[in-house]
């Protein structure tokens, strides 16, 4: 079996998710709140939505990509709102309380809520549809196993990502107190916010978006 693909599936994977956006810090701010496992969780979720976009672009359903950025205008307003929303809660909530075993929050909310923010920015496939051509053994032949291989690569080297920095983040959790962790809170609160903000207005600012 080629490794080509899973391997570049990895790469890609990796280049994805390691740039510091709106997503990355809530699993930041996650994984200091209420521990890695939390951090994980949340990062597991944005590469189920990653790797769908993956497997859009690479198994060429035109069809359905071309939906998807013509109402990309929708999904902008849907995922800036929703980066607010995340954003204020959490400038607002209280601290909780660092303890080992934290419970404050759901593993089932910290997936859906990051599945759901990272599934409204379709623009992804325009990542994907600049970077596969580079990578043109992933779309080649006549099957779709090397495209599912890849679109696994993708995913894998997400979630390794994800694990790897909420794992060290989380370690931290041992050196923080009640009060850091609120002004910790409260700065991913409000650049969240901003990141929410930012996306709305770009619907203004972008004057071919349909």
């Amino acid at each position: 079996m080629d490794t080509g693909p899973f391997i570049n599936g990895i790469i890609i994977g990796v280049a994805l998710a390691a740039p510091v956006g709106p997503i990355a810090f809530v699993c930041i701010q996650r994984s200091l709140a209420y521990g890695r496992l939390h951090g994980i969780t949340s990062g597991f979720g944005i590469a189920t939505a990653d790797a769908f976009y993956a497997a859009v672009t690479a198994f060429g359903l035109a069809l359905i990509s071309d939906f998807l950025l013509a109402r990309q205008w929708f999904f902008r307003l849907f995922g800036g709102l929703a980066l607010i929303a995340v954003g204020i809660r959490i400038v607002l909530a209280a601290p909780p309380e660092i303890t080992p075993t934290p419970e404050n929050e759901s593993y089932i909310s910290d997936y859906s809520t990051m599945l759901a923010i990272t599934l409204a920015n379709p623009l992804t496939i325009v990542f994907f549809t600049i970077i596969i051509p580079g990578f043109g053994v992933v779309i080649s032949g006549n099957t779709g196993i090397t495209p599912a291989i890849f679109v696994i690569g993708v995913f894998l080297g997400e979630m390794g990502w994800w694990i790897f920095l909420c794992g060290t983040l989380g370690s931290m959790r041992d050196y923080l107190t009640r009060e850091r962790l609120h002004l910790i809170n409260r700065l991913a609160g409000l650049v969240i916010t901003a990141f929410g903000a930012v996306l709305i207005a770009s619907l203004f600012l972008t004057s071919d978006i349909t």
